[in-house]
């Protein structure tokens, strides 16, 4: 399924488990973008993601939090885009949702 088209940072996405089978899979990416939001195997209850993506300086490459390398990361921006939620394993004709948080 895909989302109606959003403008803003991403803050969060909220799956809603309903009926959907125990061992749900789930790919969610950025229609225009291909930019995986969030993808998670096997997963059996509701939960919240808040992605983030990595941050890079002006030269291309990754921007690193002191000595000890490790990524920096900021909230992810769409721009007229849609989120499309790809589903596998949740059982056949079975209902669950997923709430999209963004940040105008």
């Amino acid at each position: 399924m895909y989302s109606p088209f959003l403008s803003g940072r991403l803050a969060a996405i909220h799956y809603i488990k309903t009926d959907f089978a125990d061992g749900v899979d789930f790919t969610i990416t950025s229609e225009a973008t291909g930019e995986t939001l969030w993808t998670e195997s096997d997963v059996n209850a509701a939960k919240v993601c808040r992605p983030r993506g990595a941050t890079h300086s002006n030269a291309g490459v990754a921007a690193l939090y002191a000595s000890a390398g490790t990524a920096v990361n900021d909230l992810i921006r769409l721009g007229r885009d849609r989120i499309k939620i790809a589903i596998a394993a949740g059982g056949n004709a079975k209902n669950g949702a997923f709430h999209i948080v963004v940040e105008d």
